[in-house]
């Protein structure tokens, strides 16, 4: 079946893209229905504890492999449309930023599961997790900063226009110029200030400290300065992509988006 949605970049290889996805997501849904099941009704010991070291357990590998096989290549594949209420991609970095905010989508998906899985396995089975909380929280930590970089490519972080509207069209460009250097002035100090930290958390696989004893600060920590890295070269493909453009002038009416109120009209209508 061929996907009708126009591609944005991948061009001949979206359905290549696709059926990988396919593939992929279809393998890691079985291998984790195979574990699920040894856990619950067959005593097999491997649980969620295995995945912080998959190597001693070659199931656990596989599912892993093929699990972020599935997760990399749904992202790529889903950067290729463009949502309803989503900005036209224009600058050099926006499919970049496109794939992590595919990604973080994903990851969100994923936290619904676990937590749906916690209830079933707490409330039916009587089988309570030691994993699933801190998880969730895992998942949320990347969930935050990829969002934060996909605000940034699609211009819906906070901006306040009432003395940049009153600029003419130079100095609009002026303050932009600034905003990027400012943007990447506090990327440089962070890195600066937390690269020797957040090192040492990842060479000693700095834990949570719990049962389950995930290595959260040796990941977030290091996940923080690199899509802070991402978040500047956004800002300056931003500023690359919207230089020739007409000057922006806003009012309180720009800030309702007829397309989304549209769709909220169909849902409720449905």
């Amino acid at each position: 079946m061929t996907d009708k949605v126009e591609s944005i970049w991948l061009g001949r290889m979206r359905n290549p893209m696709r059926m990988i996805t396919i593939a992929s997501t279809a393998a890691t849904a079985f291998m984790a229905a195979w574990l699920i099941a040894g856990q619950m009704f067959f005593a097999t010991g491997i649980g969620l504890k295995q995945f912080l070291s998959p190597t001693d357990t070659p199931s656990v590998l596989v599912t892993m492999i093929a699990g972020s096989i599935a997760m990399l290549s749904a992202s790529i594949y889903f950067s290729d449309r463009r949502g309803m209420i989503e900005q036209q991609p224009e600058g050099f970095f926006d499919i970049v930023s496109l794939i992590f905010a595919r990604l973080s989508m994903i990851a969100t998906a994923v936290m619904v599961l676990v937590m749906f899985y916690e209830v079933v396995s707490r409330y039916v089975f009587v089988k309570p997790t030691l994993w699933a909380n801190e998880l969730s929280l895992w998942i949320a930590g990347f969930v935050f900063l990829f969002a934060g970089l996909y605000a940034m490519q699609q211009r819906s972080h906070i901006r306040i226009y009432v003395v940049y509207d009153l600029f003419p069209r130079w100095m609009q460009k002026l303050a932009d110029v600034l905003t990027v250097l400012l943007t990447w002035a506090f990327c440089f100090m962070l890195i600066w200030g937390g690269f020797n930290e957040s090192r040492d958390k990842f060479l000693r696989w700095e834990t949570f400290g719990t049962a389950w004893d995930p290595p959260i600060p040796a990941t977030i920590k290091p996940a923080i300065l690199f899509i802070a890295l991402l978040v500047a070269i956004q800002a300056l493909s931003n500023l690359i992509a919207d230089w020739n453009k007409m000057p922006e002038h806003h009012t309180p009416v720009d800030d309702i988006d007829e397309a989304e109120i549209e769709l909220i009209r169909k849902t409720v209508k449905d």
